[in-house]
């Protein structure tokens, strides 16, 4: 990233960090405020960057356009995973999810949050847990979304009368 904005910013770049004991000091803060994010979702907001800012781009806006770019690894924007989550159809494991990580985030966040709450409520406590969800996919973990239990193809003959009265009384003693 530095090497990029170095070519592309040369007078600019100079000037910000003249000796490398301050552009030594400015890397470590970089990777202290990026590290959330993925390696290559901070190149291509280095990218946007170089193409969109007429001047060097501050930590703050470097951390605005790598949020912007989305995770990586074919995971959807927060934006289009919440939207996804919320109008997906029960059984919501059954359902082709974009990426595994939407329904992992959803099922964190809770399908009634999700079903019941205004966007302003339930969207910043989705965009967290897919920002935890999306962090462990980044760092490798598989994720699996489990498919409903299949009903039986052959339903089970049904009890007869006299064990379905002893069951029933069985249970209302229990009741009482």
């Amino acid at each position: 990233m530095f090497t990029l904005f170095r070519l592309n910013y040369h007078n600019q770049y100079y000037s910000a960090y003249p000796d490398t004991e301050q552009l030594n000091q400015n890397k470590k803060l970089w990777l202290d405020s990026l590290s959330k994010y993925a390696p290559e979702q901070i190149l291509r907001a280095a990218k946007v960057a170089i193409e969109e800012c007429e001047y060097l781009p501050n930590l703050h806006r470097m951390n605005e356009l790598c949020r912007a770019q989305g995770p990586g690894k074919g995971l959807p924007s927060a934006r289009d995973a919440y939207q996804e989550a919320c109008n997906a159809p029960s059984p919501k494991a059954a359902y082709a999810w974009s990426h595994p990580a939407v329904y992992h985030a959803a099922l964190d966040s809770g399908w009634y949050l999700l079903a019941n709450e205004i966007e302003s409520k339930a969207f910043p406590v989705f965009e967290k847990k897919y920002r935890e969800v999306c962090n462990r996919v980044l760092a490798g973990e598989e994720l699996i979304v489990e498919p409903p239990a299949l009903l039986e193809e052959k339903p089970s003959t049904p009890l007869p009368k006299s064990e379905s009265k002893k069951k029933l009384a069985d249970i209302k003693k229990l009741l009482d």
